[in-house]
Parts: C-alpha cells; sequence; structure tokens
C-alpha cells in the first residue's frame, strides 16, 4: 500500500521547494522596497523643484535676443494697428480650445494652434509688457542688430531703435553716428553716479537730519501739550528750538545740493523709434542700464548677467517691486532669522536642561511635554495674533508710556517692528528647540553624569562642563530645523513688523545703529506681495522666482553654517573622549 509521501507528484515537490525558498528570505523585504520608492519620489520631487525655480530664477538675469516679429498680411493679426511687433520670445504653448475658429481647429499646420508669448517692454506706450499672438499668423522672425534694451527707473525695461542723442549744450548725435554708443554709454554712466551721489545724500545725510529733526519735533509736541512749564523745561524748550535751526541750516545746502544733482539728470534726452514707427524719447538720467541683445556674444552676455544679477542683489526696489532689487528683504530676512536664532536658543536649551535634569518625572512632567508637542502643531497665524496683543500692544505699548512718554500718542516700540516679529516667530519655534535639546541629554551616556558626580563635581558642574558640550551637536539639530522653519513663515510677520516697502533698514550708521522698533522687508512676504498683489502678474512672475531662489539659498547659507558648527562641536565632543 502506498504512503502519502509515495502519492506525493512532482509538482507538489516543486510548490514545497518554491514555498521553502520563499520562507528563507528576510522579512520586511517587501517594505525596504516600499521605502527606497518612497525616498526616490521625495527625492526627484524637490530636484524637480529645485529645478524649477533654479531655471526661471536665473534665467531672469540672462539676456535674451529681441526678435522682430512680421505677421502674415493674409490673417488678421495687428499690433498697435500695425503688422510687426519688437520683443523677446519667452515662452511657445498650445491656445486655448476656445479661442480657436473653426478653420484654425481643423488646419493641418500645427503652428496655428499655438501661441507665442512676447515680452514687448514699454509698458508706458503700449499697456502691457507681454503679449500673445498666433504661431500660425507669424511670417518672419528676424534680430535685428541696432536694437536697445534699457532698464529705467519707472516702467520696467525699454526695447526700441535709437535715434539720436540731444545733450544739454545744444549738440545731438545721430543713432548712425560711429561715436553714437560711446557717448551713450558715458552719458548712462555719468547719470548713475549722479544717482548714488543722491542717493547717498538723501538717505545718509539728509536721512540722519530728518530722524534728528523728527525727535525734536516730538519734544515740541510733548511741550506744547503742557499746561505749564517748569524753568527747566523752558531751557528744554528753548533747546530743542536752537537745536532744530542748526539742523535746518544743515539741511538746506544738502537739499540744494541733491536738486542740483537732479536737475543734472534732466539734461541730456534719447530720441528712439518704437516699433510702430511713433518716436518718444526719454531721459538719460532714467536709465540705469542698456545694452544690444543681439550684438551679444556668449562672453558679453555672461558680464551683462553678472550686472544685472548684482543690481538685483544689492538695490532696492522700484515700481511696486516689481522692478529693481531685493537688498533690504535680504538684510531684513538675515537680520530678523538672527534675532530669532538669539532668542530662541537660551529659552528653548534652559527650558529643556530643567525637564530632563531638574524636574521630578511625573504628571506635571508629562504634561508639559504634551503642550510643547501640540504647541509646535499650532498654526502659525496664531502665533501671529498673540505676538500683536502681547509683545507689540502689551510689552511695547508698556515700554513707549515708561520711555518714550514724550513720543506719545506716536508709537516707538508699540507697533509692529523687527524685534517683535523675532520674538514672535522665536516663540514660534522653542518646541523644536526643546525636544531636539531634549533628545540630545538623552543621548548622554549616563555613566558620564555618575563618574563626575562620583569625583566629587555638583550637578551644575556636570551639566555645564560634560553634558552640554557632548549634547553639543544635537543642540544645534534644533537650532538648524528651527532657522529653516522661521525664515520662511510670512503669516504670523504680516501682524507684527513685515512691509512691503521699507525705506530704512534695521540697521545703519545713524545712533543707535541697532533700530529693533523698525519695520523691515522680509523675502517671503515680497514673494508674497509679488505674486497676488502686483498690478501686472505676468511682469512680477520672473521676480517671484528669482526672489524665491534667493530665499532658499540664504535659507540653505544660514542651515550649512549651523551644521558646520555642529559638526565641530561633534568632532570635538565625542563619546569615546569621557
Amino acid at each position: 500500500m502506498k504512503t502519502r509521501a509515495d502519492r506525493r507528484t512532482p509538482e507538489d515537490t516543486a510548490d514545497k521547494a518554491g514555498h521553502s525558498r520563499r520562507s528563507e528570505r528576510p522579512r520586511g523585504e517587501t517594505f525596504v522596497w516600499m521605502t527606497a520608492m518612497g525616498l526616490t519620489v521625495g527625492l526627484t520631487m524637490i530636484v524637480f523643484l529645485l529645478g524649477l525655480v533654479v531655471t526661471n530664477g536665473v534665467g531672469v538675469f540672462w539676456p535674451r535676443r529681441v526678435a522682430l516679429v512680421e505677421f502674415r498680411e493674409d490673417r488678421d493679426t495687428r499690433f498697435q494697428g500695425g503688422t510687426k511687433a519688437l520683443g523677446v520670445i519667452t515662452i511657445e504653448q498650445d491656445r486655448d480650445v476656445r479661442d480657436l475658429t473653426i478653420e484654425q481647429s481643423e488646419s493641418p499646420h500645427a503652428a496655428d494652434r499655438r501661441e507665442k508669448q512676447l515680452f514687448l517692454g514699454n509698458r508706458d506706450a503700449f499697456g502691457q509688457a507681454f503679449s500673445f499672438f498666433p504661431a500660425g499668423d507669424i511670417q518672419s522672425v528676424t534680430y535685428p542688430d541696432d536694437v536697445i534694451r534699457a532698464e529705467r527707473l519707472e516702467w520696467g525695461d525699454a526695447l526700441f531703435f535709437p535715434v539720436r542723442l540731444e545733450m544739454e549744450d545744444g549738440t545731438a548725435v545721430e543713432a548712425d553716428d560711429p561715436i553714437f554708443h560711446s557717448h551713450l554709454h558715458r552719458l548712462v554712466e555719468d547719470a548713475a553716479a549722479r544717482r548714488a551721489q543722491i542717493h547717498r545724500i538723501e538717505r545718509y545725510e539728509i536721512g540722519r537730519i530728518n530722524l534728528q529733526m523728527h525727535q525734536l519735533e516730538q519734544e515740541e509736541r510733548y511741550f506744547a501739550r503742557q499746561d505749564s512749564l517748569t524753568d527747566q523745561q523752558r531751557s528744554e524748550r528753548e533747546a530743542v528750538a536752537g537745536r532744530m535751526d542748526e539742523l535746518r541750516a544743515e539741511y538746506q545746502p544738502l537739499a540744494d545740493r541733491a536738486a542740483e544733482l537732479r536737475s543734472k539728470q534732466q539734461r541730456d534726452i534719447l530720441v528712439y523709434r518704437l516699433v510702430t514707427g511713433e518716436e518718444r524719447s526719454i531721459l538719460v538720467g532714467q536709465i540705469v542700464h542698456h545694452y544690444y541683445p543681439n550684438r551679444l556674444g556668449v562672453a558679453g552676455r555672461a558680464q551683462i548677467f553678472a550686472g544685472q544679477l548684482w543690481r538685483f542683489l544689492s538695490g532696492y526696489p522700484r515700481e511696486a517691486n516689481t522692478e529693481g532689487g531685493i537688498f533690504p528683504a535680504i538684510f531684513g530676512t538675515f537680520v530678523m532669522t538672527l534675532l530669532m536664532s538669539v532668542a530662541v536658543m537660551p529659552f528653548g536649551v534652559m527650558a529643556a536642561i530643567y525637564l530632563r535634569e531638574y524636574a521630578r518625572q511625573g504628571l506635571f512632567v508629562r504634561a508639559v511635554r504634551i503642550a510643547i508637542n501640540n504647541l509646535a502643531g499650532v498654526p502659525s497665524i496664531v502665533f501671529g495674533i498673540f505676538g500683536l496683543g502681547f509683545f507689540v500692544y502689551f510689552v511695547g505699548g508698556g515700554i513707549d508710556r515708561m520711555f518714550f512718554d514724550r513720543a506719545l500718542p506716536a508709537p516707538t516700540f508699540g507697533t509692529g517692528g523687527i524685534l517683535w516679529a523675532s520674538l514672535t516667530l522665536a516663540l514660534m519655534t522653542v518646541p523644536v528647540v526643546i525636544v531636539a535639546t531634549e533628545e540630545a541629554l538623552a543621548a548622554v551616556p549616563r555613566g558620564v553624569r555618575e563618574g563626575s558626580l562620583a569625583c566629587g563635581a555638583s550637578k551644575w558642574q556636570t551639566i555645564r562642563y560634560l553634558v552640554l558640550p557632548a549634547a553639543a551637536p544635537g543642540i544645534m539639530t534644533g537650532l538648524v530645523l528651527a532657522m529653516a522653519r522661521g525664515a520662511g513663515e510670512v503669516a504670523p510677520l504680516m501682524l507684527v513688523g513685515v512691509v512691503a516697502l521699507a525705506p530704512n533698514l534695521p540697521l545703519d550708521g545713524l545712533f543707535p545703529f541697532i533700530h529693533l522698533e523698525r519695520k523691515f522687508m522680509h523675502l517671503g512676504f515680497h514673494i508674497y506681495d509679488l505674486g497676488f498683489q502686483s498690478p501686472d502678474s505676468e511682469a512680477a512672475k520672473p521676480m517671484v522666482f528669482a526672489t524665491t531662489l534667493v530665499l532658499i539659498l540664504l535659507v540653505v547659507a544660514l542651515n550649512l553654517i549651523a551644521t558646520l558648527v555642529r559638526n565641530h562641536l561633534r568632532k570635538k565632543y565625542t563619546a569615546d573622549k569621557f
């Protein structure tokens, strides 16, 4: 009689062997592949996002050729009544099907269903900086050598054909004259030098006088509000009046000098012709920079690129922040992040030391830890409201009543400023520092503490000289996370001090040099203002990408500095030294 083992078929033997091999595989291998896939997807998304930002942000400053586009005469496309348009071809895309006619939708030519966007410039003449044209209506695209692209103080860039220069001595230089380009270049450079002098006089010298006069005016209003003055107050009022006269005497020569320089900016005129044939004129003093985009080689384009990038990073914004530079926003973001880090580190580290080293572990400490973890999940706008009510109105208003009573009712610290914004973000990021510091303290071996105490050291000496140095890398990790979150926050800042345009920096050469009560600009809010508050969204789009790139680079630079410090501390205080 055959047993069960004898009745096994070859198929049963093969199935059993396959099952045995499957059972020998490491458990969780599927989940390893899933986590690797998740990491790959995440890295791909990050690389794609950074590539998008870098491409669009850097491409803003690369000088592109200006095209002269001619339209087919058998089509209805017209630009300002003519058959030509001058501009930079920015994108080409499919047209909206709702804009297509029946003939275009059924046309065998793909160009009839596509459109090109041109940056036209000359917003003062055309009313718009960008326009779309059907690709099928374009007959030819050429790149004339005599086109000039000029960056102006107002109305954005201009694209035109030069006609002549009319100078202050009554002479004129025609565009076809060989010396035209050198004359125009010299006049633009002279205008830039005068503009820098005006900036220095008005912002620093006159600004210093205006600040002192504003303080004296507050003193005068204070004395005027008093019913009666003491002898000392009368003498102070006379001293204020005398000082005011001295400042007015200093102010007038500077104002006259600035007015003289401004009058020189209006003497030289550049006459140019638009693609429509209309002739217009512009003051040379209104031109920031100019070049012939269709004459440039790779080296010339690289030089223009570097110059435009530098002006963007070091200049001040113009034209509702859609033109000019972003230096005040970079500076404000850096100073605010630095102040936030200085404020959050001591409080976060001290709280973590108490909770980990001194507090008796129990229900209360567990409740505090739960509250800290929940605090990290509170929406940032809630912190902004708290900062407005506590820091601005309560603390700032109290400071004004105690130390700046003569300036009231005008607030000094009782309004939004960079100090209150930094403290608000410090309060928002302190849970991150507390949690990271607690984890770093807990990672220090228990034997370090016991050995130190056995040698006669006090508990504070053990924490100060052994535990904290060993936990320093983990503490710096908490700082890195806090800086990364705080530098990119916008919502709370809108309530406690950030503005779209700040005329003065929080740090300058005017006494007391550091002005913590001043409002400031921030890169994150600058991006929001450009993207959602700009009157021309198409013109602001390149600036949005460029500012986003700068914000990312600034956060990376700050985090890199903190990371280098952390790595240095990790090498200096390793566990094997104990």
